[in-house]
């Protein structure tokens, strides 16, 4: 029996302590083999570029360019480009995004060693991987009503703790048009307050503090 090419593999994080784990475990597994190592999205395609993995880890949030955008680049020049979405954030906007950029995979960085072992041999095999607590996320996010450019601008607005005067000062737009415009947000959200907006945006990974 001939012996299989090790599925080759690309790790992407921003923090070295995690490549260098994920790396022991993968290495660990005689079909696979780490190829290169990135700290960031540009760095990450750079090295895609240059190695073209079977595979990808793609940390979601990194410093200079995220995961999300680097995918987008990666996926537009290689269609047939495997990323798997790895990320200790489970907001349904994340997962959104991550798969909308062309992901075929999406895991928490707090997944059993196993699940990440499955994960690249599934997607290696070219089917997705979604764990099912994500696959629910992602339903949910799909019944959500999107909020518009303007509607983001200003829930990031509200998270910073400004007041609808000054969203309206930042904005250049009347302080009756941000009063509508919360209206809206909260009717979306399924919220009665702009608190519970700022929290349920950040829960979905819709705002960052």
């Amino acid at each position: 029996m001939s012996q299989s090419v090790a599925i080759r593999v690309l790790i992407v994080d921003d923090h070295s302590i995690v490549r260098q784990g994920l790396a022991a475990m993968i290495e660990n597994e005689p079909d696979m083999t780490v190829v290169g190592q990135a700290g960031n999205g540009q760095e990450a395609i750079n090295q895609y570029r240059q190695l073209q993995p079977d595979v990808t880890l793609m940390d979601l949030r990194m410093p200079q360019m995220s995961g999300v955008d680097a995918t987008v680049a990666i996926c537009a020049e290689f269609v047939h480009a495997r990323i798997i979405m790895l990320t200790t954030y489970d907001g349904d906007e994340d997962i959104y995004r991550g798969l909308h950029a062309g992901a075929k995979g999406y895991l928490l960085k707090d997944a059993e060693p196993d699940a990440l072992l499955d994960a690249i041999h599934i997607v290696h095999s070219g089917q997705q991987y979604i764990p099912p607590e994500v696959a629910a996320k992602l339903v949910q996010r799909m019944k959500n009503p999107e909020l518009t450019h303007r509607e983001q601008e200003i829930v990031h607005l509200m998270a910073d703790g400004l007041s609808n005067h000054d969203i309206g000062a930042a904005l250049n737009i009347a302080e009756s048009t941000v009063k509508f415009h919360i209206n809206r947000i909260l009717s979306k959200l399924g919220v009665s307050d702009r608190t519970q907006a700022v929290v349920t945006a950040l829960k979905r990974g819709l705002t960052k503090l």
